[in-house]
């Protein structure tokens, strides 16, 4: 997949090892892992295919934003880049066809 970033900081904190261990401490190895699991799928459905990473489509006010476990309560967030968004006939997203992402955030708890 191909992965673009909100921001520089956020790219070097979720691809530079020392960054991802400064940044998410205790839960370091679980971003290096989801981030490993992102750069390695082929697509979206794929990465849906990972129970691990309940990479899942978020509601309400985070409606077309996505979001992948690194814990109980925190996720990366991220929205898809392709242009246009592929659907489906019944209007849901064609996730084999998401092959672009663009993380937004990190470590969120939105649970609150």
């Amino acid at each position: 997949m191909t992965i673009t970033f909100k921001s520089n900081k956020l790219e070097k904190q979720l691809t530079i090892a020392k960054e991802i261990q400064k940044t998410f401490g205790v839960n370091a190895k679980r971003v290096a892992k989801r981030m490993d699991e992102l750069q390695a799928a082929d697509n979206l459905l794929i990465l849906q295919s990972i129970p691990a990473a309940n990479c899942h489509p978020l509601t309400g006010n985070r409606n077309g934003e996505w979001a992948v476990d690194i814990s109980a309560n925190h996720r990366l967030i991220f929205e898809i880049e392709n242009d246009p968004i592929p659907v489906k006939d019944d209007g849901g997203i064609n996730t084999i066809l998401v092959t672009d992402i663009k993380m937004i955030e990190a470590q969120v708890d939105y649970h609150n």
